[in-house]
């Protein structure tokens, strides 16, 4: 279901030439940021920044299904939200906005963190989001590795069993855990290369994400599905740049390659 923040541009739009920008995000604060913490505030503008250009957001189930050219692309701005990690801050400060704007957001967690460590979300907390119907939960692989560096220290075998062990386990605990399916990837550092979305499609997920700019497009590569990640400084005139940039360098920009 689209959540519409306000009617959408009357002109025939070419999604598949325009393109869905997918933010990306990690923390919330109420009022301090970090490198990638974006406060109540930016956040609260970046989507009225989203209304007033006309876009309506959407699950991301929706743009997957659009770049597998599963449905056909609207004529009409959308934009879909996504958030790594499983940080607490989800919880307490994303999430009551969500309910507040019946916002459809994805979260992609680590599932070796859920409960166990301090700064993550619980399984309660994930059941009770995704209860809401407004949150989807998805794989970030089961402890977020840098998989470089795992290539780098390992033999060949070792690492492609190390890889599909990440994925797999990753993907049966969320499913165990909160009696979901899943099926979408966002890979840790925006890391991919054939060799990893080969073992994605091997281990039952139909999409992956990177990190690293652009937007998505009808026909992209289903494994490695584009990613804006939207700082905390990204306001107004700045937000608005941030989404033409996105949408003049489909192919997203290295400098964003590597971060979380």
């Amino acid at each position: 279901m689209a959540i519409m923040l306000t009617t959408p541009i009357s002109a025939a739009q070419d999604l598949s030439v325009a393109g869905v920008p997918i933010l990306a995000y990690h923390r919330f604060d109420p009022k301090t940021p970090a490198s990638t913490t974006v406060t109540l505030d930016s956040f609260e503008s970046q989507i009225s920044a989203l209304s007033k250009q006309g876009y309506s957001i959407v699950p991301l189930d929706q743009v997957v299904n659009i770049v597998l050219r599963k449905i056909p692309a609207p004529n009409a701005r959308i934009a879909a939200i996504t958030v790594d990690d499983g940080h607490r801050s989800v919880y307490t400060v994303l999430f009551p906005i969500i309910r507040q704007r019946h916002i459809p957001v994805t979260l992609f967690v680590y599932p070796s963190a859920i409960s166990n460590s301090s700064y993550a979300l619980t399984w309660e907390q994930l059941k009770e989001m995704h209860d809401s119907g407004f949150v989807d939960i998805q794989s970030h692989t089961y402890w977020h590795p840098n998989f470089r560096t795992e290539k780098s220290r390992r033999t060949p075998n070792d690492y492609a069993a190390f890889v599909n062990s990440q994925l797999d386990r990753s993907r049966h605990k969320l499913e165990e855990e909160l009696g979901i399916r899943i099926d979408l990837l966002a890979w840790p550092y925006g890391i991919s290369d054939t060799e990893l979305t080969t073992a994605a499609g091997r281990a039952g997920y139909r999409a992956a994400f990177g990190y690293a700019g652009g937007v998505a497009r009808a026909g992209d590569n289903a494994f490695s599905i584009h990613r804006i990640p939207v700082p905390d400084s990204a306001r107004g005139r700045t937000f608005e740049a941030l989404l033409r940039y996105s949408q003049t360098h489909p192919e997203g920009s290295s400098a964003n390659a590597g971060h979380e």
